[in-house]
């Protein structure tokens, strides 16, 4: 189920030869239906969600445990066999994880009792499909180092479950403790990553004449202040905490990325949209900040975190992976990457800057950041699905 012969010739529709293929084309299609949807039921109601849950709710679930899930899905399955020289999971398999994974998202629009139950079966399946599609290489080679990972998608799993216990009167605040739990596993999974990878990218991607620093005790610092963070603002609410926590929050990660930042960034779309997206993260701790003390909307910090941290950085990873994994240049993308870059740059400033600036236009700067939204992820769909559904222009598999 896993073996890749590496001397067979790759076929010419290529979709499920790795990871990254099918749920990145998920997940950007999906991120495009989704806003869409979510636009014409916040300016139109024309109930197209049949499941009793509200389309807020949906909304903020789907662009959770959907889209972002999807990108996770196809980075972590690309991921696994460079980090541990096992090939990754393809063919029917691969197919049978993206189905499950698409049969959640259409049972919310299916005006059957059952359609909870369904939704959370079949995302519950896929889930634990995915963890044992990580862990199988990973214990093969006995890499425990990267068991961590696990835990990130179980907790993934706890989250998405105890929103559809919510949903279904079993806990009285599981929907929005679930919601926000999942989104600020999501945040310490693209942490640990970024911690990782962007160092490394940024070094490559100006030259090697400029070496990014990784402190240990930022690294310490960050993660264990960002657990109590998440823990008091999820399950405890206490909005003055959360504010003197999220102080230290932004002045580690600002930290980090002063060490990070080199003015040739700016001139490499594929690093300055990852350090943007970075960017908005502290954003998000800001106004976290602020928000007791100026009458901030809760909101505006969450889709700081969503919009522009999440929704940048995982366009950009997407963008980066699907050049390198077929057999592209990661240094060479299409000219027309940076134009989709700024679509959500403005986006997210529209969505979370221009409503503090101007509050009696809120509809309008909701209007204008889906907009852009949808528009940026259509640009990736133009550039990228051709090249994810054909094989790598250098004759491998993968």
């Amino acid at each position: 189920m896993f073996h890749i012969e590496q001397n067979t010739p790759p076929p010419s529709f290529a979709l499920s030869e790795l990871g990254f293929r099918p749920f990145f084309t998920a997940a950007s299609l999906f991120a495009i239906v989704a806003i869409g949807i979510w636009m014409a039921e916040y300016f139109f109601s024309p109930l197209w969600v049949q499941a009793p849950i509200g389309s807020m709710h949906w909304h903020g679930h789907e662009m959770i445990f959907g889209y972002t899930m999807a990108v996770i899905a196809g980075f972590l399955l690309t991921a696994v066999g460079n980090w541990t020289g096992q090939p990754g999971l393809r063919g029917p398999a691969l197919l049978g994880l993206v189905g499950l994974w698409l049969i959640a998202r259409l049972a919310y629009f299916v005006p059957v009792p059952a359609t909870l139950t369904v939704s959370a079966a079949a995302d519950s399946l896929f889930t634990l499909g995915l963890i044992a599609a990580v862990a199988l290489p990973v214990v093969r080679v006995r890499q425990w180092h990267q068991l961590w990972i696990l835990v990130i998608l179980a907790l993934l799993l706890f989250s998405n479950l105890y929103v559809h216990m919510g949903w279904q009167g079993y806990a009285g605040d599981g929907i929005r403790q679930g919601l926000y739990l999942g989104l600020y596993v999501v945040l310490a999974l693209i942490f640990a990553i970024a911690r990782r990878v962007l160092p490394f990218f940024i070094e490559r991607g100006v030259g090697g004449n400029f070496q990014p620093v990784n402190r240990r005790w930022v690294d310490i610092g960050s993660m264990a202040l960002f657990l109590v963070w998440a823990v008091t603002d999820v399950f405890l609410q206490q909005s003055d905490w959360v504010a003197a926590l999220s102080v230290g929050l932004l002045v580690l990660h600002g930290v980090r990325l002063r060490d990070w930042y080199t003015p040739a960034i700016v001139k490499v779309p594929l690093l300055w949209s990852l350090y943007a997206g970075y960017g908005f993260l502290l954003l998000g701790f800001l106004l976290k900040v602020l928000s007791p003390w100026l009458a901030i909307p809760p909101t505006l910090a969450l889709h700081a975190f969503a919009f522009g941290g999440i929704g940048l950085i995982t366009l950009s990873m997407m963008s980066r992976v699907s050049l390198g994994h077929t057999g592209r240049s990661v240094f060479e993308p299409p000219t027309s990457v940076q134009f989709m870059f700024y679509l959500l740059v403005l986006g997210a400033l529209a969505r979370v800057v221009a409503p503090i600036l101007s509050p009696s236009h809120y509809p309008v700067w909701i209007a204008t950041s889906q907009s852009l939204w949808i528009l940026g992820f259509m640009l990736f769909a133009f550039i990228y699905l051709p090249m994810l559904v054909r094989p790598r222009i250098d004759g491998k598999r993968g």
